[in-house]
């Protein structure tokens, strides 16, 4: 069989939960065979590589595209990170700070945000990732920048001009994620690097963060809880994903051996 690369968002894809959770039996079964049949594997997701790298080991995957499509691992190796359009970022930045507005910034590789006081966690209370304060931090001295975090309620965001050059979303009902949301940029690069043909990739996903990944040159699957408008996007749509959807369409494909219409 042609060898196939295979992409996999993680949220509602390969887990069955919106935040991460178990990889359904099945789905763990179907990238197994993947796997012995020759195909090339990785996670796609829109977590900084310091946040996801621990999902290599987990789901026992060995490549991933990062960052919203900024980074790529190949062979457990990261070959770099493309940090936020600097320039977008500090202008952002700098509005938040003349309106008073909680905002944070991600700046390395590592599993953190730096904000110049407490508002920002007086604000949102998040966990997410750790929060640490340096009252002298100064993002026009910062050589990258690679996400932001901006206080805001949902709506508000569009009253601030910034975000309005920047790819940004909401996962949390008190502040944004500014930081790259095109998968596809990072599906590229591996597939540059290993001068495979595009036709040969194939993309599963089931979120608002997963549209630019669905592109008309490759394969795209929507599981069967993804949003409608990814569903209209997909060359096929299987089903969800505690319904066993990725062995259900890697069967339809003849991807894996065994009858599609079988119980997951």
């Amino acid at each position: 069989m042609r060898r196939k690369y295979f992409f996999f968002d993680i949220d509602g894809t390969l887990t069955n939960n919106p935040q991460g959770g178990n990889i359904p039996a099945s789905t763990k079964a179907a990238i197994r065979e993947l796997r012995r049949k020759g195909h090339f594997l990785a996670i796609a997701t829109g977590r900084a590589y310091a946040m996801a790298e621990a999902y290599l080991d987990e789901f026992d995957f060995d490549n991933m595209v990062s960052d919203g499509g900024n980074a790529v691992t190949i062979n457990r190796k990261l070959q770099g990170i493309e940090p936020l359009d600097k320039k977008l970022a500090v202008t952002l930045i700098d509005e938040c700070e003349a309106k008073g507005i909680p905002w944070g910034v991600s700046y390395e590789n590592a599993r953190c945000r730096w904000c110049k006081n407490t508002a920002f966690l007086k604000r949102t209370r998040d966990s997410y990732m750790e929060t640490k304060i340096d009252p002298d931090l100064d993002v026009h001295e910062l050589s990258e920048i690679y996400k932001v975090y901006v206080c805001c309620d949902e709506g508000s965001e569009t009253a601030i001009q910034g975000l309005k050059d920047l790819p940004y979303a909401r996962y949390h009902p008190d502040y944004v994620f500014v930081e790259p949301d095109d998968k596809a940029k990072g599906i590229y690069k591996i597939m540059d690097y290993f001068h495979a043909p595009y036709e040969d990739v194939v993309v599963f996903g089931d979120g608002k963060n997963d549209l630019k990944m669905f592109r008309e040159e490759w394969t795209s699957i929507a599981m069967g809880n993804a949003i409608p408008e990814l569903k209209a996007k997909a060359t096929f749509v299987t089903k969800s994903v505690d319904d066993g959807g990725i062995a259900y369409a890697c069967r339809h494909f003849g991807w894996i051996d065994g009858d599609e219409n079988e119980a997951a």
